[in-house]
């Protein structure tokens, strides 16, 4: 993680990339899952990293996106579509471990694209919405974490 734009020092920032640790370590728990092939504790763990994910999207779809998307489009698009696939393949473990047999393999390449997208807002999105927002972008920012919170493991 980066730390020499100052973009830690904005609440909603810090608050995203807390997520954004948590979800690394839980991708890091699923790699050693995957090689002892305990698939059962891989979609626990994926079960685990949507509900971290949920009100993070919100915050960023809602929130952040919004304000970046007239000087971004592409990129805020793109960003877009990775979340949407990723989402796609948490979501197959929703109900329990997953029938289709590849789905382990999809979930590691899934986390792979997440593990990189991850790298695209912490050293792209997050200082550029340092140096182009204001206060009260902010505070929408802000107005939209409290209406979802943050889900993190005790």
């Amino acid at each position: 993680m980066c730390e020499y734009c100052g973009c830690q020092s904005v609440t909603a920032i810090e608050e995203l990339t807390r997520e954004h640790d948590e979800v690394v370590a839980m991708i890091a728990e699923v790699r050693t899952a995957h090689a002892a092939a305990d698939v059962p504790r891989m979609a626990e763990l994926a079960r685990s990293i949507s509900t971290v994910l949920e009100p993070h999207t919100v915050v960023e779809e809602e929130g952040l996106f919004p304000l970046l998307t007239d000087d971004f489009p592409d990129h805020v698009a793109a960003l877009r579509d990775e979340h949407r696939r990723v989402e796609a393949v948490l979501g197959a473990a929703a109900a329990g471990v997953p029938a289709d047999g590849g789905w382990p393999d999809d979930l590691i390449a899934t986390l792979e694209v997440l593990r990189e997208h991850i790298l695209k807002e912490q050293d792209g999105v997050f200082p550029a919405a340092l140096t182009t927002l204001g206060g009260s972008d902010w505070d929408t920012v802000d107005a939209v974490r409290a209406r979802v919170g943050i889900r993190l493991p005790a």
